[in-house]
């Protein structure tokens, strides 16, 4: 098949919705698909590189990395078009949404979407100066995908979440897959005491690691607050990057946790991996989450996970299995102390639960549904199926 995907942001950016497109990606090309992506342009000039067409696009202020675009005469998108796609996968609400139904609705082809973010979570903070409700932003999803044929959900939480915004159209759960093997890496004890000298943390010191965008959404305040109350013998390792990077900076002086707290800003894709390795705990506040990669990441490295209790980790993360769901201060604080002092326990159950989460499953499902959709709109039926 020809299969189109399309995302208002990909490569060089990296957060979830850029590693779930650019697995399926690879696992659809892996099965002999002819893919390509369209996107919009990081630096506003329109490109292509590889299989994937940048648009031009121009910066919003509505949060930062947000961009517009008004590219539909574009000679990249006559060439998709003339490229005949036999499907369309969305896996943005916004600019490459609005070309994807213009195309699908041209060529009569099946239009897919995955929904990958839960705006209403975002509600306080994206949406909080362009004064929307819960009430608007749900709104705005059903409205969002009212054209497309049928929708992809990460977890439960999205299936419910959409149904309850009055969306009408099927609705699959495939959750992301990841690749497993990338997680296994050999990394010798030795390997790790040199990593922790050069992070400048001590091999008696207990690493708590938070790794992903550093956004208001994720709640990294509240790790930074439950840390302040059991930081003895620990360091807790901020990975990532992100607008609000420069707020916990001030919010790590206000707890005086300088010398407890390191910051390590954006780090190369292939060093991820270490970072989960040398730590003894991932830990997460953020309820903002369709699925959560970075969790799967964690487990599949055999770290444990601590995360704030929310529909999209339930099932995933199991209580004094893999590690725990907290729902408040002390919870969170008898986790902490069980997981530590267990660590090996929870090292191998957390490889143990994760097996069903490869990209191998994730390709595979997702490419029956379009051979499924691309099938039934030929015929002229609805897409139906419930995977």
């Amino acid at each position: 098949m020809k299969i189109l995907l399309t995302s208002d942001i990909y490569l060089p950016s990296v957060n979830g919705v850029v590693t779930s497109i650019r697995i399926l990606y690879k696992e659809l090309k892996k099965r002999g698909n002819d893919v390509k992506i369209l996107t919009l342009s990081p630096n506003g000039q329109e490109y292509i590189s590889e299989d994937v067409y940048y648009l031009k696009s121009f910066d919003l202020k509505l949060y930062p990395g947000i961009k517009g675009s008004l590219s539909f005469k574009s000679s990249f998108l006559q060439e998709l078009i003339s490229w005949e796609p036999d499907v369309i996968h969305s896996h943005t609400e916004f600019i490459t949404m609005h070309y994807a139904n213009k195309i699908s609705k041209l060529l009569k082809i099946p239009h897919f979407h995955t929904y990958h973010t839960m705006y209403e979570d975002y509600v306080g903070y994206i949406m909080k100066e362009m004064n929307l409700s819960k009430k608007a932003a749900a709104l705005a999803s059903k409205f969002a995908v009212r054209h497309v044929d049928k929708i992809i959900a990460p977890t439960v939480k999205v299936e419910n979440a959409l149904k309850s915004y009055g969306v009408k159209q099927p609705i699959s759960v495939i959750p992301t897959g990841i690749d497993l093997q990338k997680f296994n890496l050999e990394f010798t004890q030795y390997e790790k005491t040199q990593f922790k000298k050069q992070l400048g943390i001590k091999e008696n010191e207990k690493i708590l690691l938070y790794l992903g965008r550093i956004g208001k959404e994720k709640n990294i305040e509240e790790i930074m607050e439950n840390f302040s109350l059991s930081s003895e013998d620990k360091k807790l390792l901020i990975v990532g990057g992100g607008p609000y990077l420069d707020n916990l900076k001030i919010k790590v002086k206000e707890l005086s946790l300088e010398n407890k707290v390191i910051f390590t800003g954006m780090i190369a894709p292939q060093q991820v991996v270490k970072y989960y390795k040398i730590s003894d705990v991932f830990l997460t506040a953020s309820i903002s989450e369709t699925q959560g990669l970075t969790y799967l990441e964690a487990l599949a490295s055999g770290t444990p996970v601590i995360c704030r209790k929310d529909d999209s980790n339930e099932g995933l993360i199991k209580d004094n299995f893999n590690g725990f769901r907290y729902d408040n201060t002390d919870s969170y604080l008898k986790a902490l102390d069980k997981v530590l002092k267990e660590n090996g326990k929870f090292r191998q159950n957390a490889i143990k639960s994760i097996f069903n989460y490869s990209k191998d499953i994730y390709g595979e499902r997702v490419n029956k549904l379009y051979e499924i959709g691309f099938n039934q709109v030929r015929y002229q039926a609805p897409i139906v199926s419930h995977m």
